[in-house]
């Protein structure tokens, strides 16, 4: 039973922690498309370098909107698939096999870590608006940054006990 609850209490977290960054995400969303209905000029002045024309601002905003409505349907994917992970592990007495529940936690991973490059990659095109030059110092961060937390030295162990189911359910 304490196998069944520690699973039950990480989807949780998984699945707050996913509804919190597509809340954000709409919320940014939301934030640009009255950014755009508004027509500020806030980024036509001499400090931005270069092209500021409207037609490439538009281009701009749009594609960090598209940016964020992609973030936006990654998290709420990751979420779908961390609720049916859940209700998979909390049916009484089931038959349910473990792979089921594994396959689901494993899609919401992958539609989390999609969200997450697709939120990493409007921060670069956040920073377009200023130039190119501070999007491309951006971008070659987070190519760098991507490279660390992307690679893995060390062998990854699988923790089974013999006898025993995945999650011990």
């Amino acid at each position: 039973m304490g196998n069944k609850d520690t699973a039950l209490t990480v989807l949780g977290s998984n699945t707050s922690a996913a509804t919190f960054l597509a809340s954000v995400s709409l919320t940014l969303s939301s934030l640009i498309g009255a950014w755009i209905a508004n027509n500020s000029d806030v980024f036509k002045s001499e400090l931005i370098y270069g092209d500021t024309r409207s037609s490439t601002m538009s281009i701009k905003y749009i594609s960090l909107l598209i940016c964020f409505i992609l973030a936006f349907s990654c998290f709420v994917q990751s979420t779908r698939c961390f609720i049916h992970a859940n209700y998979l592990v909390s049916i009484p007495l089931s038959d349910i096999p473990a792979k089921y529940v594994e396959l689901a936690v494993i899609r919401g991973g992958n539609f989390w870590a999609l969200g997450l490059r697709a939120l990493y990659f409007a921060i670069n095109l956040l920073l377009w608006f200023f130039g190119p030059i501070p999007m491309f110092a951006t971008s070659l961060v987070m190519v760098v940054l991507l490279h660390h937390l992307d690679t893995n030295t060390a062998l990854l162990h699988r923790h089974r006990f013999p006898g025993k189911p995945l999650l011990g359910i």
